[in-house]
């Protein structure tokens, strides 16, 4: 793995706990890490479970020992790392958005088709697929259960970065990171709304906004947290982005990602409308899906609770006993169990680098359309 920081310590979770839950065809064995500094990727390798350490990526993928690459750092960095990997012959599971800028994603989906010939696999971690609640809202629109899909709202919703003196960590950097709250977790939902509609957005009409222009330079950072000094450095992302969209299959959309929704800390929300019923789901109560059946007669119908943790359901029956909730750190796990089993199938995973290239021309119209007084702009 290249990269501890939040999205390492959740991963390593992930390839820690994948082997006790679910019957696997390979079993993980967790190799490398890698980070800049030996000391801390030292510390962070003995405290996540991994058994040796390398400070340049590039000595990670020449080891014979070391079959797939997960990839957890800023987007600057993720085609060069998966490309490398994917030539050496290496599986790569690399973290959303899959890259900066359309360019890249391209480059990476290219060297993915190019490995996937010889039998190496790649995939994007859009974990929220993976949430039980998520998979069976797909599972109900593939089978019809809400008819023609006409709405589809989605939100992600948080309030982290709402203290103007919160630092300027490389997440609100475009070098780093790409873009801003679109990127980071527009994202996702862009992804979790194409996956349940099992559709692609066509088209976007869009408006982005910084609404904090500078902010204290970066002392240290880790995760979500961070210091600042008195040094001052600009904002060059979005904190926010809202645009409306419209799905191949004619579905309208809106979309909403924001960093500064007072009170809301990771409000990722979506509801489907159509012909026959509805679903409505909230990450913030990720263990349930709201199903609205328009089939049944006036009086008996309305939204109910589907408390998604049956055995029955997607990934649910490998966990608790019904009722037993799950948390963000299973979603990896399932992420992980997927991988593992699509590359011991030799089959193609999804979401795919291919899955995350298109995501990544939807974040490009998104910015386009932005930047042109919010003209509508063809995906």
């Amino acid at each position: 793995m290249v990269g501890y920081a939040f999205m390492g310590r959740v991963h390593s979770q992930a390839w820690r706990s994948v082997g006790a839950f679910f019957d696997l065809p390979v079993k993980p064995s967790m190799a490398v890490l890698s980070g800049r500094s030996r000391a801390n990727t030292e510390a962070a390798a003995e405290s996540m479970g991994w058994a040796s350490v390398e400070t340049d990526w590039k000595e990670l993928v020449k080891r014979d020992d070391v079959h797939l690459v997960d990839i957890c750092t800023p987007g600057d960095s993720h085609a060069e790392i998966a490309i490398a990997a994917l030539e050496a012959g290496k599986h790569v599971l690399c973290e959303k958005p899959l890259a900066n800028t359309v360019e890249e994603a391209e480059a990476m989906a290219a060297a993915a088709r190019a490995a996937a010939a010889r039998g190496v696999r790649s995939m994007v971690a859009f974990n929220y697929r993976r949430v039980p609640a998520v998979a069976l809202a797909r599972q109900l629109v593939a089978e019809g259960r809400l008819g023609t899909i006409r709405h589809v709202r989605a939100q992600y919703l948080q309030d982290w970065i709402v203290d103007p003196e919160f630092p300027l960590v490389w997440r609100l950097q475009k070098d780093k990171a790409g873009s801003g709250a679109l990127g980071d977790i527009g994202a996702h939902i862009i992804d979790t709304a194409q996956f349940i509609l099992g559709e692609h957005l066509t088209g976007v009409s869009a408006i982005t906004e910084t609404f904090i222009k500078e902010r204290p330079l970066a002392d240290a950072s880790a995760g979500l947290s961070a210091q600042g000094g008195a040094e001052m450095g600009q904002v060059t992302v979005d904190d926010a982005a809202i645009f409306t969209g419209r799905f191949g299959g004619g579905a309208i959309a809106s979309f909403e990602a924001t960093r500064f929704a007072t009170g809301r800390k990771n409000a990722l929300r979506i509801e489907v409308n159509g012909s026959l019923g509805s679903i409505s789901f909230d990450f913030e109560s990720l263990n349930e899906l709201w199903f609205h059946d328009h089939t049944l007669a006036a009086e008996e119908g309305g939204f109910r609770r589907v408390l998604v943790t049956e055995a029955g359901h997607p990934y649910a029956g490998a966990w608790w006993p019904p009722g037993h909730g799950l948390g963000y750190e299973n979603t990896f796990t399932h992420e992980v169990k997927d991988f593992l089993e699509a590359i011991s199938a030799g089959a193609d995973p999804t979401p795919s680098f291919d899955d995350g290239l298109q995501v990544q021309k939807v974040l490009d119209a998104v910015e386009r359309s932005a930047g042109d007084d919010s003209r509508w702009t063809t995906v």
